[in-house]
C-alpha cells in the first residue's frame, strides 16, 4: 500500500505512520540502540505496537498537525523502511524536538541526515516553525553529527524531570 509523503528526498520517502506498521515499529523500538541511546518503551508485541502508533505518532498527528514519520527507501514497487523521523512536541522542552532513529543496516549511509534535513524544511516551510531543538545523549557521536549536519548546534547540557543524567540539547532557528 502506497501511503501519502509528507516529504521526499532523492532517497527517502517519509510519511505517517498507520497502524499497518506495527511489525516495523515493534522491530526499531526493540533494537539495543534504541533502548540504550532513546529508551525502552515496554512495546513487545505487535498489537502493543499498534497502540503506540495509536497513542503517540497518531495522536501527535491529530494534535499538533506533525509528528515522528516513517522513513522507508524510495524506489521499487513497495516502500521499504528503515527508520523514523519527525518532529516532537514534549512538555519538557520550550519547543519543537527533532527526533530519528534508524535500524542498524541503514546506519552511516547517510539516510539520517538526509531525513533530517527534509524535516528541518518541512518543520520551517510546512509547519511554519521558528525554532527547533534536538536532545541528545552526550556519548551518542552519530546522532550528534546528524543534528549538525542539519545545521542544529550545541546550546547546552540540561536534565529533563525524571532523569537522572544530563542531556545535551541542540537548537536552531528556521
Amino acid at each position: 500500500m502506497i501511503h501519502a509523503a509528507i516529504t521526499t528526498t532523492e532517497r527517502l520517502v517519509l510519511r505517517r505512520f498507520t497502524g499497518d506498521d506495527a511489525v516495523f515499529v515493534l522491530e526499531l523500538l526493540n533494537d539495543p540502540d534504541f533502548h540504550r541511546h532513546i529508551g525502552d518503551r515496554g512495546v513487545r508485541t505487535v498489537d502493543a505496537a499498534r497502540a503506540y502508533i495509536a497513542d503517540r505518532f497518531e495522536k501527535s498527528y491529530e494534535r499538533f498537525g506533525f509528528g515522528l514519520y516513517l522513513v522507508a527507501l524510495r524506489g521499487g514497487d513497495a516502500e521499504t523502511p528503515i527508520g523514523m523521523c519527525g518532529l516532537v512536541r514534549r512538555d519538557t522542552l520550550p519547543d519543537v524536538d527533532l527526533g530519528y532513529a534508524f535500524l542498524p543496516a541503514h546506519r552511516s549511509k547517510g539516510y539520517a541526515a538526509e531525513a533530517a534535513r527534509a524535516t528541518v524544511a518541512h518543520a520551517r516551510d510546512d509547519v511554519g516553525l521558528k525554532r527547533l531543538l534536538a536532545i541528545v545523549l552526550p556519548e551518542n557521536r552519530p546522532s550528534i553529527r546528524v543534528a549538525e549536519a542539519c545545521g542544529l548546534t550545541f546550546e547546552k547540557s540540561i536534565r529533563l524531570p525524571g532523569e537522572d543524567a544530563d542531556i545535551a540539547l541542540f537548537s536552531m532557528d528556521l
